[in-house]
């Protein structure tokens, strides 16, 4: 192995590693909170988590696999199922995120209405929807057997092997990633961009109020007066910064992804194998930064998940006091005998 792919194996791991603990601690704060099991969101971040957890435990080892023997992880049936998966859950994740900011354009923009335009049932309709849209591609792909190990990507994905079919596979690759990529980016970049403008009119509003509170109290300490002006530019800040986290993840994972195989379906072009993985490891990576974008960064999930480490260290030292209780009473039986 050269130094790069040692490199790039090392990547893998670590993502996986990482991948793995924060989703499933999300699992483990969705089974703890009741709250969070009531919020329709939920269902949405429990959908995106096991799409996360099924990639980290069956396609990253694979592709560690494919990246340290240069050849196809197990047999065809094993590949062509890692295949299958990495279309659905890839496409699944796309499709939740869109969904989640769906979700939050409903409550932001029509809060009174809330409650009765997204309900559990509606929810459940919407991932219905995703299942059946993610799992019909891979259905198609793996019906004309395009699917298989690709050594550009080091994993089994996407591949076409006969060059017969080179024009229904390209037309087929182009229409997956605009139903997928291109689709979940609209739904994103149109649902947050509203919800950007809701809170900037809002934040405009508190600062104008706040503005004429400061004008009216003449006594009121500069202390005060530079604590508030500062709390202004935060809150106008805390909006923007986290939709350009939301949409700046799902670019920056996917789009150097999808862009590859695109420019690959042109025989013009040709792509560097080293470029081939970290574009996969780029679209990992995603695996990893949805538990803190979605979850665990959030102030209910970070209750939630201290609480759980605290119940869990209360535990075990409550364990711990009571083995060393028992200890001292067995020594001191010791020396009466």
């Amino acid at each position: 192995m050269s130094i790069w792919e040692v490199i790039l194996a090392f990547v893998v791991v670590v993502l996986m590693l990482v991948a793995l603990l924060a989703n499933v601690l999300v699992l483990m704060c969705f089974l703890y909170s009741a709250d969070i099991r009531k919020q329709v969101p939920g269902l949405f971040i429990l959908n995106l988590t096991f799409c996360n957890l099924l990639m980290t435990v069956s396609n990253m080892p694979l592709t560690l696999a494919g990246i340290i023997y240069k050849s196809q992880p197990g047999g065809d049936l094993i590949c062509h199922i890692a295949g299958f998966l990495e279309t659905f859950l890839t496409t699944n994740s796309m499709l939740s995120m869109a969904a989640l900011s769906i979700d939050r354009w409903i409550a932001v923009v029509f809060p009174l209405s809330y409650h009765s335009k997204m309900r559990y049932r509606d929810a459940a309709l919407i991932l219905s929807y995703t299942w059946l849209h993610s799992v019909s591609f891979p259905i198609v792909a793996a019906s004309l057997s395009w699917v298989g190990f690709h050594r550009l990507y080091a994993s089994c994905t996407l591949y076409n092997k006969r060059p017969e079919d080179r024009t229904q596979f390209v037309i087929f690759t182009g229409v997956f990633h605009t139903l997928s990529f291109l689709l979940s980016l609209i739904i994103l970049c149109f649902t947050y961009l509203k919800v950007l403008k809701v809170a900037r009119f809002h934040c405009k509003r508190i600062d104008v109020i706040t503005m004429q509170t400061l004008v009216l109290l003449v006594d009121i300490h500069p202390s005060v007066r530079e604590r508030c002006l500062e709390e202004q530019k935060r809150r106008r800040q805390r909006a923007t910064k986290k939709i350009s986290t939301f949409i700046g993840t799902f670019i920056l994972c996917f789009a150097p992804y999808v862009i590859t195989r695109l420019v690959e379906l042109s025989s013009v072009v040709h792509i560097n194998s080293h470029w081939g993985i970290i574009s996969k490891c780029l679209a990992y990576s995603k695996v990893v930064s949805d538990p803190f974008v979605y979850s665990l960064l959030r102030h209910q999930y970070k209750k939630t998940w201290k609480d759980i480490i605290n119940k869990i260290l209360k535990r075990s030292s409550i364990n711990s006091s009571a083995l060393t209780s028992e200890s001292h009473n067995r020594n001191i039986l010791q020396l009466n005998d």
